[in-house]
């Protein structure tokens, strides 16, 4: 499924997001220290916690995502189980509780000395949200770069969606609950209402109305190309306003990032591994294989990061913890990208 004009299925946004990352990061704490007025400004719109400019851009980003998602595949799930079953069980039976476990040894006992207890509470509430929340339509691309087989990812992805309106939130209330976090049930769910269910349904809806009025090859061809850059775009000046907020912080504490990035990597390369070894156990072909790492390695930190400011707010250093995802995971997951491919003879 080429979800991109280019040839080699990643735009040049894409490509390069981890520059971009890292310009919005300056930009922002840029702004946050020689601006200040504006952050406070952006901070008066709140509802509920939420900050209205943030929400905004959140659903700039997820919404194109959850258009691409055709949930009338979920009928040929039956045909061929396994891959769909590595898929489930390595994202939700796995991956949150070895992100829980790698993040707590790194943040409480390795780095013991180089952050306070309550930072390595803040930075494991991140890291809980990013494991909880497994990639879903970004995954189209990937699957493309590795040759997967574009009708299988589609219903890895659609099922994945479904599974996060009913997993998300007891996991992460249990992991939470673990790390002796706080949060109440009806803010959790609020956001995965106003993060998930909202833009989901919503791009079902425009799914169905387009292809309705113009058919399925406009809405693939044409519609859907019109918002190619909609989510990066959302994600960069979403990451402008919160290291604005986190500016202070981050200016403090500049190792911070990288001691957050480290037990997120190793979980990242820790779960692509798990997925793409026990696939070729099940003897899986490569096209199953590639795209079932891909998604229980990557995260959708969209999400992650929406809930983080919906919980503790877009100055709290939990967001930021969320936000070192994004810095990790582009050059990881194109790393992972060159493996995938280079080991297809593994499959054969």
């Amino acid at each position: 499924m080429d979800t991109n004009n280019n040839s080699s299925g990643i735009s040049f946004f894409e490509r390069y997001l981890s520059i971009w990352v890292i310009l919005c990061m300056i930009i922002g704490i840029l702004i946050g220290k020689y601006l200040p007025g504006i952050p406070r400004l952006l901070g008066k719109f709140e509802y509920a916690n939420v900050s209205i400019p943030i929400a905004f851009l959140i659903w700039l980003m997820i919404y194109p995502m959850m258009m691409k998602v055709d949930f009338k595949s979920i009928k040929d799930v039956g045909r061929n189980p396994k891959g769909l079953f590595v898929t489930w069980v390595t994202n939700w039976l796995i991956k949150p509780f070895t992100m829980f476990g790698i993040a707590y040894l790194f943040f409480y006992i390795i780095f013991g000395n180089l952050i306070s207890p309550e930072l390595a509470k803040d930075y494991l509430s991140g890291a809980v949200l990013l494991g909880a929340a497994p990639c879903t339509a970004k995954e189209f691309v990937r699957s493309h770069l590795t040759k997967g087989n574009p009708a299988y990812t589609v219903v890895q992805v659609a099922t994945n969606d479904l599974l996060i309106l009913v997993a998300f939130v007891p996991i992460v209330k249990f992991l939470l609950g673990v790390s002796d976090v706080s949060v109440p049930w009806d803010t959790l769910i609020l956001s995965v209402i106003l993060f998930v269910v909202i833009p989901l349904v919503g791009g079902i809806f425009t799914r169905m109305m387009v292809i309705k009025k113009r058919g399925e090859d406009y809405f693939k061809n044409t519609f859907i190309q019109k918002f190619n850059n909609t989510t990066i775009i959302g994600l960069l000046l979403t990451l402008i306003i919160i290291f604005s907020f986190q500016g202070e912080i981050i200016l403090k504490n500049p190792t911070h990032i990288v001691l957050i990035a480290i037990p997120l990597i190793i979980q990242t390369v820790f779960i692509f591994f798990i997925a793409y070894i026990t696939s070729k156990l099940l003897k899986l072909p490569h096209d199953v294989a590639a795209p079932a790492g891909m998604i229980g390695a990557s995260n959708f930190f969209e999400l992650s990061v929406a809930v983080a400011i919906a919980l503790f707010g877009a100055t709290s250093p939990v967001a930021l913890a969320t936000i070192a995802g994004v810095l990790v995971e582009v050059p990881v997951m194109l790393l992972l990208v060159k493996f995938a491919n280079s080991t297809k003879k593994w499959f054969l």
